[in-house]
């Protein structure tokens, strides 16, 4: 199914091919729990940004690998490359303007990230 998504105030527009029925991870590393971002991981090829390449701005910390992108005009963050899969994107369910059939959220102890990223790094993954 290809879902749509935006930032909030629409300057960035993105399209993202998953299933109907969606499962997701909520981290509760601290930039996720303070952004409350919810993590639809997907292969580059399943990502298309519609509008607004030269609205994101990127923020990097830590180890610089996560891109996390941000609009510049009403500062959401709707997807972003993440350091789990660099080959992918990372989509915030929350900015997704089409809804999926259902949405099962799943703990991710992003706290202790080095011991769990193996859990997600297939997610980037073609099937």
């Amino acid at each position: 199914m290809k879902y749509l998504g935006s930032c909030h105030c629409g300057a960035i527009q993105f399209e993202v091919e998953a299933p109907k029925d969606l499962q997701v991870d909520a981290c509760n590393c601290s930039i996720c729990s303070k952004a409350g971002f919810l993590h639809l991981i997907v292969p580059q090829s399943k990502f298309k940004l519609l509008k607004g390449q030269d609205t994101l701005t990127t923020y990097q910390f830590n180890t610089g690998v996560a891109q996390h992108t941000f609009c510049r005009v009403c500062g959401i963050k709707p997807f972003y490359i993440p350091r789990s899969n660099p080959d992918g994107y990372d989509i915030n369910v929350r900015c997704l303007d089409t809804q999926p059939d259902s949405i099962e959220v799943v703990p991710f102890d992003g706290v202790n990230w080095e011991q769990n990223a193996h859990k997600v790094a297939h997610k980037s993954q073609e099937n």
